[in-house]
């Protein structure tokens, strides 16, 4: 019997360790099935939440603008201000953008030149900042009826913008070809017809709304035009019989609100504008019509 009780005794023993062993075998294999313990979060979710935070805000600038070619200059540096978190909305229909501008209605024009803004700024009390100067679009004369200088008979019909800043520069244009005369002494940028002392062909001038001088040219001997309009009518700049060369006083200006010149999202503005880039737009795209100045 005592053999017996040691020979169970040993089988036990036996089954125990084995029993033993399969369950450690056993906890071992389940921990290998198991997917590890939960992971850190994927480090390029961080980045992802990291970059979106540090993301600068977009700020949206509102500039007003003739449509060719300051809107078309504005709308080619778009994409660049929009990588720098600058949206520029371009606005084209509003008639007194220099009233809009001192009104905060928008933050920005790109149309005129400096004689003409300081010829009506007192009068609207417009305190002002001159942003960047980018283009001259020089003034030319054009004709449908003659195809020279020398052609202009006596007594010819000339059409002239009314803006008595604009008229000064066209009545210029004229005096550098000896057409007339001005009287001496104007310094102010202004100046109508009355103001010719000498006229030796009798030239008529006709005075009108600067978005008419196109429409009328063919009912005239010939009118002197500014390059946007004539862009705007689809004349060809190359007609004109002469115009003013690059050294022209009158470049286009963007004009602010005074004080407001150093903010970051204009100061982008202005530098995106005077690229070596837009100067190439402007050249290939305008030729002799408009002349960058940077």
């Amino acid at each position: 019997m005592k053999g017996e009780n040691k020979m169970k005794s040993k089988w036990k023993l036996v089954i125990a360790g084995i029993t033993t062993a399969l369950l450690i075998g056993g906890c071992g294999a389940k921990t290998a099935e198991q997917p590890a313990a939960a992971a850190a979060p994927a480090p390029a979710a961080s980045t992802a939440v990291s970059q979106e935070k540090a993301a600068p805000e977009e700020v949206t600038i509102k500039v007003l603008a003739d449509i060719t070619p300051h809107a078309e200059i504005l709308e080619h540096i778009k994409p660049a201000l929009k990588e720098q978190g600058v949206n520029l909305e371009i606005l084209t229909d509003v008639a007194q953008q220099n009233e809009a501008v001192r009104d905060k209605e928008a933050d920005a024009n790109y149309f005129q030149h400096l004689p003409y803004l300081e010829s009506i700024a007192e009068e609207i009390k417009f305190d002002y900042a001159v942003l960047a100067s980018v283009h001259v679009e020089p003034i030319g004369f054009y004709s449908t009826k003659i195809k020279s200088i020398e052609e202009l008979k006596d007594g010819a019909k000339i059409l002239i913008t009314n803006d008595p800043s604009n008229e000064y520069r066209m009545l210029v244009l004229l005096e550098s070809k000896g057409l007339i005369k001005l009287k001496e002494g104007i310094s102010d940028y202004r100046a109508t017809p009355k103001d010719i002392v000498e006229n030796p062909k009798n030239l008529e001038f006709i005075e009108v709304d600067a978005g008419l001088l196109t429409r009328n040219l063919p009912e005239v001997d010939g009118a002197i035009i500014n390059t946007n309009r004539v862009l705007e009518a689809k004349i060809d700049p190359n007609t004109a019989l002469f115009r003013e060369d690059a050294k022209s006083p009158y470049a286009n200006l963007v004009i602010v609100r005074k004080g407001e010149e150093n903010r970051p999202e204009l100061q982008k503005l202005k530098e995106a504008l005077l690229t070596e880039d837009v100067k190439k737009f402007i050249t290939e795209k305008y030729g002799v019509a408009v002349v960058p100045v940077f």
